[in-house]
């Protein structure tokens, strides 16, 4: 054989060039046996390791599988103790493109083992561009307020950002997403911690923890809290301050300036807000970050925000110069600019004052605070401004949807002052409505779109005069539902035993939304009240909507809505064109009891009266069977408590 013939050659050869064929072959040798060990290998190659950093932009919202297919890949992960951070050297241009998300790892591969999710310097540089990253955290309960945070920046064509995973559901489910995200060894809890509890403030610390960590690696920091959303790109805005070694946003409500310009420090009454920030890796930055994480685990009855006050407050002041706004405060040396909260918004001058829109600015990011319906609270409110990712089944509910004209009369709106009592008569005249419409939505079994909701004065953790002195906050504005409804408890299964069938509700501006199906939009029906016996207005047996639109009867019974609407169980939309004296009520007497033992702990409380003890008042579902009703708050400890 040919292959024997070259082997006897190379044997009646010189030494020398025994000894080149010798290493030729074996290099061959070696190097098929390296690479066929990688084919067919079972565990990840470097390559494969690190796949989950690259991937192909794509626009559309859910990508790839869902989250069920996280459990099938759970047995191939490694469970081994997560390695302390180290920083580590790299060497590579920081300025190259980051890699875009949203590609899918093949299905046929193992997911690389927790140890490759580690933090580390070379991992970070992946995904940092022009030296800056973005970074938020949380643990699973939070999955569906970090794809919305994901896909807010892939919008704005941002793409250098980093999640980190507080518990490894979490950490697989976005691996299969193809969502750049790392393992912080934090082992929480999967469910919802609740704000202020331990667990909260324990994820507090690990944000701390995790600024500590990254400042060294030498790249900025743009923290993100998940319940926040961009709407424009930061980070040219952040640029604008070089100098600046922190800016923060704040829970400023009243205006310093009406550009988009930083906040006049000196005017700033309200706390720096940590939900939002952007770190330099400086010296003063660092040193601020390292004492920061101190003090929260040497007492872990702080508050991490009000740590970070408190350690800013230090030395406050004087400014760095005449024109930036920037300040020096902890140790004298840090630069802090405060970040305008007319355009990195809170949840007040977003969604109550609308502070952007009256200044005619366009605003970077909204952060859900300042809301009153824990974290459903939170997700309404975005859904509500249309900035919330849902599947497509949220758009699409099983029955359809109904959904009503409100109607309130001018003199509500606008007549007389502004006070307690003329909030309460316009907010009950619209909570009866909302009563009747949630009475034909469990019904016929539809899926209740709230109507928009209108406020004179606000709502807020204390005593106030009606609005905040020195805030934009207009009269009448469109108040978040939080402000009314107990939206969570809107969205709690209660026993149907007890309380009746489960009632489902959508916000007001859903059927505006882009990702409304077109085959939603398509099958509608109007519903126009008349009185019954005129022309057009009888019940049968054959009604039928003509040109997509229905007479119906005025006070109909529970027998005639079952009726009539039977025969329009395939349209998608039913739309009221008012819902006052549509429902006469209930026939089954049970079923009635259960309806109001289920909406009567809708509504909360508005607070409050100042320079009272007990300055809240309780909103009443059914205030208008108590002859004299008043809004009043509790006269005496006893009567404090919910009229249900």
């Amino acid at each position: 054989m040919a292959w024997r013939k070259g082997c006897e050659e190379v044997a009646n050869s010189k030494p020398l060039f025994l000894t080149i064929y010798t290493v030729v072959i074996v290099g061959i040798v070696v190097s098929s046996f390296y690479v066929f060990s990688s084919i067919y290998s079972s565990n990840p190659s470097a390559a494969q390791s690190s796949a989950w950093l690259s991937s192909i932009s794509i626009d559309n919202g859910f990508a790839g599988e869902d989250t069920t297919r996280v459990t099938d890949q759970t047995q191939n992960v490694s469970r081994s103790a997560t390695v302390p951070i180290v920083p580590t050297p790299f060497s590579g241009a920081q300025n190259e493109r980051p890699r875009s998300i949203w590609d899918i790892p093949p299905t046929n591969k193992r997911m690389p083992p927790l140890s490759d999710f580690r933090l580390t310097k070379a991992l970070v540089q992946q995904r940092v561009k022009d030296n800056v990253v973005i970074v938020t955290f949380g643990n699973y309960a939070f999955m569906d307020f970090i794809l919305t945070w994901v896909k807010q920046l892939r919008n704005l064509e941002v793409s250098n950002f980093l999640v980190g995973a507080m518990d490894t559901k979490l950490l697989e489910a976005l691996y299969w997403k193809g969502i750049p995200v790392f393992d912080m060894g934090s082992h929480m809890s999967t469910v919802d911690v609740g704000w202020g509890s331990p667990t909260f403030h324990k994820m507090g610390r690990e944000k701390v923890i995790l600024i500590d960590s990254i400042l060294p690696f030498g790249f900025e920091l743009l923290m993100c809290d998940t319940d926040m959303v961009w709407l424009k790109n930061p980070l040219p805005y952040l640029a604008r301050y070089p100098e600046a070694d922190i800016l923060t946003s704040s829970d400023q409500v009243i205006p310093t300036v009406v550009d988009d310009s930083l906040e006049v420090w000196q005017e700033v009454s309200g706390a720096y807000n940590i939900g939002i920030f952007h770190w330099r890796p400086t010296e003063s930055a660092k040193k601020l970050a390292k004492q920061w994480k101190e003090m929260l685990l040497a007492d872990d009855k702080i508050w991490d925000q009000n740590g970070f006050n408190d350690i800013l407050h230090k030395q406050l002041g004087p400014s760095v110069d005449d024109e930036s706004r920037l300040v020096f405060v902890f140790d004298g040396k840090l630069k802090m600019g405060i970040l305008p909260a007319s355009i990195f918004c809170s949840g007040h001058t977003y969604f109550v004052q609308a502070m952007y829109q009256q200044l005619r600015l366009e605003p970077y990011a909204v952060h859900t605070t300042f809301q009153y319906g824990g974290t459903e609270g939170k997700r309404h409110r975005l859904r509500e401004a249309m900035l919330f990712l849902d599947p497509p089944e949220y758009y699409n509910p099983p029955g359809g949807f109904l959904s009503f004209k409100p109607y309130i009369p001018k003199r509500l709106m606008l007549s007389g002052e502004h006070n307690v009592e003329s909030h309460f008569t316009l907010v009950n005249y619209q909570i009866k409505q909302i009563r009747t419409a949630l009475a034909i939505a469990s019904l016929l079994n539809r899926t209740l779109v709230m109507p928009p909701l209108w406020c004179r004065i606000d709502r807020l953790w204390y005593g106030h005069p009606g609005i905040l002195e020195g805030s934009m906050t207009r009269q009448p504005f469109l108040c978040p539902l939080d402000h009314v409804f107990e939206v969570n408890v809107m969205l709690k299964k209660l026993s149907e035993e007890e309380f009746g069938p489960q009632i489902d509700f959508r916000e007001y501006s859903i059927l505006d939304n882009p990702s409304l199906p077109s085959e939603v939009e398509r099958s509608w029906l109007d519903v126009q009240l008349c009185k019954e016996g005129t022309v057009g207005c009888d019940v049968s047996n054959d009604t039928t909507s003509v040109g997509g639109i229905l007479k119906f009867p005025k006070h109909s019974n529970e027998e005639t809505f079952m009726k009539v609407f039977s025969s329009f169980k395939d349209i998608k939309v039913i739309k009221f064109s008012s819902v006052q004296d549509a429902f006469q009520g209930f026939t089954d007497k049970e079923r009635e009891d259960k309806f109001r033992n289920r909406v009567k702990r809708y509504v909360g409380i508005w607070c409050c009266v100042p320079d009272q003890s007990l300055g809240h008042i309780y909103y009443d579902m059914y205030w208008d069977e108590k002859p004299g009703w008043k809004a009043i708050p509790p006269q005496t400890s006893q009567d404090d408590h919910p009229p249900w």
